[in-house]
């Protein structure tokens, strides 16, 4: 009986065996099945919803090919405000501003373009340095070969970013304004030269008269109205003509047409600091002459006023008792005017 039970056990034993032999394959198969979809199927499926984008009612996008196989060339152009698009596996998309953008020169340095005090310093046609702040507002050319056309000159590289740093033009606000920086602004800076440098500089300061050579200046000064008119008008000339020239310029610079709805808004000329200081003595020293003349004209006015009254007292002494009377104050009983003792008695 003994026998029998261990003949039994060693029968299962050798079941259970083979059948653990069977299993191991089996466990391998399966971890390795685990295995290839976790590193292959995960990138697929990831790249699979990757494939799809959109963009928001602000921003266009270029979509250029990628991948391991595919070349590089543009694939599409996505509309503002569109909704989810295939672009293909492992593309690359480059948004860009679809809204109005402006760009910001002022010396408030919270407020500027650039990093800290920020103002263009161009030369009157008479040699004074002047500071011109102002806002430029423009639209990018939404047209879509003029767009592809763009993003094949400036999409395609980095430009360096007032604090030193390398940005695609399409890296949000920094790099538009590392674009705006390195290739916009200087024909800013150009323009604004050229159109300042054919005014004198109280023809768009009116203060700048008050410490220019004087025998350069005209003998008779217009009313202060009519310098004001002249200066506005001069700024607005500036204005229109930096209007015209800058969309010009800016096409040639770029290579294309492709901002548009350009507009400069000229909002202050303002004179070197050392100069402005002399303007500002010069005009208070002016004050103190226009005191010391009306003090003069005040005296002269007394005078002939005490002229006048002293010629009607001498053609009427009684005129002239009468108002020293007046003269008198209150309470006065007794006048004696002969009398060494005094003149006057009081209640």
């Amino acid at each position: 009986m003994a026998n029998k039970d261990s003949s039994a056990g060693r029968d299962r034993a050798a079941v259970g065996d083979r059948l653990s032999g069977l299993s191991r394959p089996r466990r391998r198969t399966a971890v390795i099945t685990a295995v290839l979809l976790v590193v292959v199927g995960w990138p697929v499926l990831s790249a699979l919803f990757g494939g799809f984008e959109r963009t928001t009612g602000g921003e266009i996008a270029v979509v250029r090919n990628g991948g391991f196989f595919d070349n590089n060339r543009i694939r599409q152009v996505i509309d503002p405000g569109s909704g989810r698009v295939w672009i293909g596996l492992y593309s690359q998309v480059h948004k860009y501003p679809a809204q109005q953008r402006f760009y910001t020169i002022t010396s408030d340095a919270r407020k500027g373009d650039e990093t800290g005090v920020d103002v263009v310093t161009v030369p009157s046609s008479d040699g004074v340095n002047m500071g011109i702040e102002g806002t430029l507002y423009f639209t990018l050319n939404q047209d879509h070969t003029s767009l592809r056309e763009f993003d094949d000159k400036y999409g395609t590289r980095k430009f360096r970013s007032a604090g030193g740093e390398m940005y695609n033009v399409y890296d949000g606000d920094k790099g538009w304004s590392a674009f705006l920086d390195q290739i916009v602004r200087p024909v800013i800076d150009n323009d604004l030269r050229s159109q300042i440098n054919s005014f004198r500089c109280a023809e768009l300061v009116s203060s700048c008269a008050l410490v220019q050579n004087a025998s350069a200046q005209p003998r008779t000064a217009p009313a202060a109205g009519q310098q004001a008119q002249s200066n506005n008008a001069n700024i607005a000339k500036v204005q229109n003509a930096i209007n015209t020239s800058l969309a010009a310029d800016l096409e040639q610079t770029l290579g294309g047409k492709f901002v548009t709805n350009i507009h400069f808004n000229l909002v202050r000329v303002t004179l070197p600091s050392k100069v402005q200081d002399a303007v500002d003595r010069a005009q208070a020293a002016f004050a103190q002459v226009s005191e010391a003349q009306a003090k003069v004209a005040t005296a002269k006015a007394e005078a002939a006023a005490n002229k006048a009254r002293q010629n009607g007292y001498n053609k009427c002494p009684t005129c002239a008792r009468i108002e020293e009377l007046k003269a008198l104050p209150q309470g006065i009983t007794v006048y004696a005017p002969g009398n060494p003792n005094g003149s006057l008695l009081r209640d």
